[in-house]
């Protein structure tokens, strides 16, 4: 539909239907009669909004959008198609790993194709728009969302921020792929205690320098909608916040698409006690450029009422509902209200081999092999030696985590199909040994009953014998490989936890085989960030698996064997202790650093019970190879636009090997603090067997820019450091002087 045409039918809707076009709801309003009486009168939504309504919630397959968009449309006065809007975050029915794991890939170009395929099978299933990517900055591993995040660097996250929108809007304007809205704008990583929902309190500086590029990025790369935050950005909670959404993501962004509130969080203005009621939620929410209110009753009930009052210019109504017909029009709706979707093609597209094929490629490169005592792994699958697999993940298809909505476990490959594919039967022990939980209580926060949880827990007489006969079976093994983690309802959104460790049913567990003195393995299984010290002490290998997604079994069992060797680096740092959080590696300098020459051992920064360091810092990761770097050299000691910055890597081993190459930099002095050290770039490169290769950086002056005390984002000239490395410790260094 051309632009004029797209004028003509805004002027023609009465303001019923325009505000229909920025109502949100979910899927059970469009249902039979006698489903829709309870949300509709709980909601309090009138029939007449109810059959303009704009987007449905988290409705997807192609037969279900295509009967409620059948439906909707026989009754709709101007034919304007819904919108059909789902949580596909990191997978549709082919699930990759968890945005946590994508980000240890390192590799935003093959995250690219895997959200190309996520499109591809989203589109195929009905769905027009996707509420990702999240691209939340995330230091506090107690947050669940960790799950959702790729990590605590803001680098990283905008590159793959964009990525993942290029990916997911690949040839939208050829009806395939989907609509990405990117999500939680802003700085809603930063919440307080690790708190789901909970406030955000930070300076102006560093939300710009640390939280907004990667939205930033989402936006660069085109994507058609934002998804405000629960939180509050300098007192003032995101959805009502014109400094947020209207001066920066309008106005100095040039961002034109639609804004969508996340779940009731317009209702939720009164909650945080900005607004007085629904009325006032709605009047600031809109002043604020709001569009689209998501499952609340407040535009619906409230946006005529103001309009009437005169309290809101009906101008501000008419832009958001352009901004809707816009986006719809954007993918040829108008022509095509199904886009093309079908249940032929649906079964034609999900699930395709070389979508599986993806998956298991993108999960090996997620896998982040933390520790390796004695070069335990890669196991010889020819050699006559017995592997038990033991714990509550070894022989369960649970492995696609809380957010993939539709994904399938049964579609999953579990780490024992996994092993058998390379194991003959008598080299192979499976037991369950332990429950996943010491109790299951918590999920009746989530709806679950007290019979289907008493059916989630073992007896004492199960439990006993699960016992008895992993440690019988442990007694013949070689090598132990415990498959452990979190319940998938342990992280994710409202996943926040205090205690971050392995649940300590399995801790136990894992203790009383550990004495039996055979080789160990450690497969953990996590949304977020473990506190694995303790595990790190007694456990031979560790491999961080995360929520592996729909080949997790494939891909970790082509890691034990050495059919792949690991190259995944966290993206977020692994604390030794719960109370050290947040943190992250790019912490500012102090007056008293650990390292202070001029003050005594106790009165400098630090813990009295922990190291400050983490356990495992950002960027981490083994790998099968042999690698050494030497000879760090800058192309000049001075540098006025750009400095080539060279490192020579050797990989001394009979194994090829993807390096993760990482560039830091430090501003030795600033006219406000600096970090200690900043990611600039990284290179993942191929280093074959008994090679050595140059690998070279172009660093720029804009590179070097930050916000300065007095908030102008530029470079100052003086002293920087460049370290280069594995991991954002492990470095060499030299220093250059900006002119």
């Amino acid at each position: 539909m051309k632009e004029e045409k797209l004028q003509e039918l805004l002027h023609s809707l009465t303001w019923t239907e325009k505000v229909g076009q920025l109502v949100q709801l979910s899927g059970e309003f469009f249902n039979t009669s006698a489903l829709t009486v309870g949300p509709q009168q709980k909601l309090g939504i009138s029939d007449e909004i109810l059959s303009n309504v704009g987007s449905v919630l988290n409705v997807a397959g192609a037969a279900k959008t295509k009967e409620i968009q059948q439906t909707y449309l026989e009754k709709s006065r101007h034919q304007i198609p819904l919108l059909f809007m789902a949580d596909i975050i990191y997978g549709y029915r082919t699930v990759f790993p968890i945005p946590l794991g994508l980000g240890a890939s390192w590799n935003p170009d093959l995250i690219e194709e895997a959200y190309t395929i996520i499109g591809k099978e989203s589109q195929a299933g009905g769905a027009h728009v996707t509420f990702a990517p999240m691209v939340d900055l995330v230091r506090d591993a107690r947050w669940g969302r960790c799950l959702e995040s790729t990590g605590e660097d803001s680098l990283l996250n905008a590159a793959y921020a964009s990525a993942m929108v290029n990916g997911l809007q690949k040839n939208l304007d050829k009806q395939e792929g989907i609509a990405s809205c990117v999500k939680h704008f802003a700085a809603y990583g930063a919440a307080e205690a690790g708190r789901e929902y909970n406030t955000v309190d930070m300076s102006e500086r560093r939300l710009r320098q640390d939280y907004l590029p990667s939205y930033k990025s989402a936006v660069d790369a085109g994507c058609k909608m934002v998804m405000t935050s629960f939180n509050t950005y300098d007192g003032v909670p995101v959805t009502g916040n014109e400094f947020i959404l209207k001066d920066i993501l309008r106005e100095e962004w040039g961002f034109d698409g639609v804004i969508i509130s996340d779940y009731a969080a317009v209702r939720e203005l009164i909650d945080h006690g900005i607004a007085k009621d629904n009325k006032e939620a709605a009047y600031l929410a809109m002043k604020a450029t709001n569009d689209i209110d998501m499952k609340s009753p407040c535009y619906a009930n409230e946006l005529q009422p103001l309009l009437k009052d005169g309290r809101i210019d009906g101008e501000l109504i008419n832009q958001a509902v352009l901004r809707v017909l816009k986006l719809k029009n954007e993918l040829g709706l108008f022509e095509d209200p199904y886009r093309g979707a079908s249940e032929a093609k649906e079964k034609e597209t999900l699930l395709k081999e070389d979508h599986r094929a993806l998956a298991k490629k993108v999960a090996a490169e997620s896998v982040v092999l933390l520790k390796n005592k004695n070069n335990l792994l890669p196991l010889n699958p020819q050699a006559d030696e017995k592997i038990l697999l033991v714990g509550p993940y070894g022989d369960n298809q649970e492995l696609i985590g809380l957010w993939a909505v539709h994904g399938q476990t049964s579609d999953t490959v579990s780490i024992k199909a996994g092993l058998e594919s390379y194991l003959k039967p008598e080299n192979l022990c499976v037991e369950k040994g332990c429950d996943m939980l010491e109790s299951y209580d918590f999920l009746g926060e989530f709806g679950a009953t007290k019979d289907m949880i008493d059916s989630l827990s073992l007896s004492d007489e199960e439990k006993k014998t699960y016992l008895e006969s992993a440690l019988a079976a442990a007694e013949k093994a070689d090598t132990i490989i415990f498959a452990m983690g979190e319940h998938t309802m342990q992280s994710g959104e409202a996943g926040s936890r205090t205690d971050i460790r392995l649940p300590q049913i399995q801790r136990e567990f894992m203790k009383q085989l550990i004495v039996l003195n055979k080789k160990t393995i450690l497969l953990s299984i996590s949304g977020r960030p473990l506190v694995l010290t303790e595990e790190a002490e007694t456990i031979d290998a560790i491999l961080q698996v995360w929520f592996p997604g729909t080949e997790g079994g494939h891909a970790i069992a082509d890691i034990l064997f050495g059919q792949t060797n690991p190259s995944g680096r966290l993206s977020m740092s692994f604390p030794y202790s719960v109370g050290q959080l947040p943190i992250y590696y790019n912490e500012f300098k102090t007056g008293r650093p650990l390292t202070s020459a001029t003050h005594s051992g106790r009165f400098v920064s630090k813990y009295l019970d922990s190291p400050n360091a983490p356990l495992f810092p950002f960027g981490y990761g083994l790998s099968y190879s042999d690698i050494h770097y030497s000879g760090l050299t800058l192309s000049d000691t001075k540098m006025s636009e750009e400095l080539t910055i060279s490192v020579q890597i050797e990989n001394t081993s009979n194994r090829a090997c993807l390096e993760t190459v990482q560039l830091y930099i430090q501003d030795v002095v600033g006219s406000v603090v600096r970090p200690i050290k900043e990611l600039k770039q990284f290179k993942k490169v191929q280093i074959a067997e008994h090679a050595t290769v140059t690998v070279a950086f172009t660093l720029t002056r804009e590179e070097l820019k930050f916000y300065t005390c007095s908030m102008n984002y530029e470079a100052e000239n003086g002293t920087f450091i460049a370290f280069v490395g594995p991991n954002s410790t492990d470095t060499q260094e030299a220093a250059f002087e900006l002119v």
